[in-house]
């Protein structure tokens, strides 16, 4: 497929390989996911933006994750899709779309680390300093770090995407279901000395930065906790940072998957798959754990849950 003729601004994606028998079947299920994460996640930034009571500074961070899992999951997933059912030799992309595609992807990522960040931040003030909570985080506060957030690494994506962009290709197959930085720098035969040390240097302070601070944070409050006798304060601390240190942990846990896979060839299909399902399952995980923190989710789910026994039993 590498040798195949096509025009300069036409690439041709590999997609995932997916058997005759399980294509249905792959469709269904990815098609199924992708739909629980958008009406999720749509349904949580709906909730919070129409319920004044919501408009506090721990759920506009809950918003803010919203808004990002919708836009990353809608980067990939339908792309994807479409291309389940096309043949491998028909799977093209134009390049423009393909550069689109990545910085939409990378954006995701990487916020998905600065708004971890700022949401860290949050929980820190809000147990150990808890008199200074309502004065150091007002609603103004919350827009300004999220702004902060979206425009610092919007800034260090576009960098990043202009050193790939500017090098001429001499390859048109991207052996991937989806295009990112790596996909399409790879796809020069100049040297990419360049766009590999400003990624390197990127991606550890990305991540570096992320992982310090969380872990300093949490280190703090679990200090303030083993200190502390009273048990609410506790009991509140434990409910507010797991479900923050779960999300945070398995998008750590799914990158990490990711990059140990690219170590190992022979398990390219593999790793096509985790990198699919990580920018799908992330966003619909993501919409179920914080929005199961909403006391008005709860009582309605609960009320479901009721609702569906009354059913059942009724039939039976």
């Amino acid at each position: 497929m590498e040798n195949q003729t096509l025009g300069d601004d036409i690439l041709l994606l590999e997609g995932l390989n997916v058997s005759p028998q399980s294509t249905v079947p792959a469709f269904i299920l990815l098609l199924l996911i992708y739909i629980f994460a958008m009406v999720s996640n749509i349904s949580l930034v709906s909730l919070i933006f129409l319920s004044r009571n919501l408009h506090k500074p721990v759920y506009l961070f809950y918003l803010n994750m919203s808004v990002n899992d919708i836009f990353g999951a809608s980067a990939v997933t339908p792309h994807v899709l479409r291309h389940v059912f096309t043949p491998h030799s028909e799977r093209y992309i134009h390049y423009i779309d393909c550069v689109v595609q990545a910085f939409c992807v990378t954006l995701y990522a990487n916020i998905n680390h600065t708004a971890l960040m700022i949401m860290a931040f949050d929980r820190y003030v809000a147990i150990c300093n808890p008199l200074r909570y309502a004065t150091i985080m007002t609603n103004r506060m919350v827009v300004m770090l999220s702004v902060a957030a979206w425009g610092a690494t919007f800034i260090a994506v576009a960098i990043l995407l202009g050193l790939t962009v500017r090098l001429s290709h001499c390859k048109q197959f991207i052996p991937n279901p989806f295009c990112d930085n790596a996909s399409l720098f790879m796809l020069s035969c100049e040297s990419v000395l360049i766009n590999n040390i400003y990624g390197l240097l990127y991606t550890v302070v990305i991540v570096g930065s992320s992982l310090i601070s969380v872990a300093l944070t949490y280190l703090r409050i679990a200090a303030v906790c083993l200190r502390s006798n009273n048990k609410a304060l506790n009991s509140k601390a434990l409910q507010t940072c797991s479900t923050h240190l779960a999300v945070y942990v398995f998008l750590l846990v799914s990158s990490f998957v990711v990059v140990i896979l690219h170590r190992f060839p022979q398990l390219a299909d593999q790793r096509k798959v985790v990198a699919v399902l990580a920018y799908v399952i992330v966003p619909a995980l993501n919409a179920a754990i914080y929005g199961l923190q909403i006391k008005v989710v709860q009582q309605r789910f609960m009320t479901l849950l009721r609702n569906n026994k009354v059913s059942l039993m009724d039939v039976n």
